[in-house]
């Protein structure tokens, strides 16, 4: 199993740095993870330091420096996608609040993964919930009136399509009511659902990422998140039905995977 290809690199902190999103996108470069998932106002940042990297390696491979980890780097940084967050972490922004969040960030993010509005569902407002997402999934989907991109295995959308990921904090949901954001999602047509934001008291579970497979369709994949710091955990939740993983302790799961010594500094403490 190629772990890192099921991976969102993932730091979403509220005193994120610059530095830091340099960092996880050379990690994702070097590692091939799947996405990088960064705070709305670090998309454009992510997306020049990909850039950067990709520019880098090409102007080496052009000048015959026979640096074979770069040149694989340029063709990483074209694969490697840019996810942001929508209504994070609790979910209760009004629907034009969310929308005009994805307005800004639709044009430079490749997935958007947006946050449900948890009171909705705690008062049985499912109504509400589905209106909410089918005016997200619109404007997702139509970005400038292109038809909505098909998802193939790996979630990568097509050229002009971006993937819509539904986060429902599982770990705080009874089985019924994950059950029936299945149903209700699923009528809406996302690309994914996302079991948690990680600022839940909990987070991912087999149990939950099991239960979503059972009641959604083929069409709609399953991104599990919170929690996840041992290459373990991550295969079992793979194992469960998981199509993407979102963790912070990326680069240490990869390592496990690869039988590398375990090293702490790898997994951050920043609440996914």
């Amino acid at each position: 199993m190629n772990i890192a290809s099921y991976i969102d690199h993932t730091i979403l902190k509220p005193t994120t740095t610059y530095i830091e999103i340099k960092k996880i996108c050379e990690e994702a470069l070097r590692y091939k993870f799947a996405a990088v998932c960064v705070p709305p106002p670090m998309i454009g940042k992510a997306r020049e330091f990909l850039s950067a990297s990709a520019g880098f390696a090409d102007r080496s491979v052009s000048a015959g420096s026979g640096n074979h980890s770069i040149a694989g780097n340029a063709v990483s940084a074209v694969s490697v996608k840019v996810a942001t967050v929508i209504g994070f972490p609790f979910g209760y922004s009004t629907i034009k609040a969310k929308l005009a969040e994805v307005e800004q960030a639709v044009g430079m993010a490749d997935e958007l993964d947006v946050v449900i509005n948890l009171i909705a569902l705690r008062n049985g407002d499912w109504s509400y919930l589905e209106e909410e997402m089918q005016a997200i999934a619109e404007a997702v989907h139509g970005y400038k009136g292109l038809a909505r991109g098909n998802a193939d295995v790996n979630g990568n959308a097509d050229a002009h399509g971006r993937i819509l990921k539904v986060i429902i904090e599982s770990g705080i949901l009874s089985d019924e009511e994950i059950i029936r954001c299945c149903e209700i999602y699923s009528r809406v047509g996302v690309d994914f659902l996302k079991t948690s934001t990680g600022y839940a008291e909990k987070g991912a579970s087999v149990h939950a990422v099991q239960l979503m497979r059972l009641h959604l369709p083929p069409s709609i994949q399953i991104k599990a998140s919170g929690g996840i710091r041992s290459y373990t955990f991550a295969r079992q939740l793979i194992g469960a039905g998981a199509d993407r993983l979102g963790c912070s302790a990326s680069v240490e799961i990869v390592r496990e995977e690869e039988g590398a010594d375990k090293d702490p500094s790898a997994a951050t403490k920043d609440g996914y």
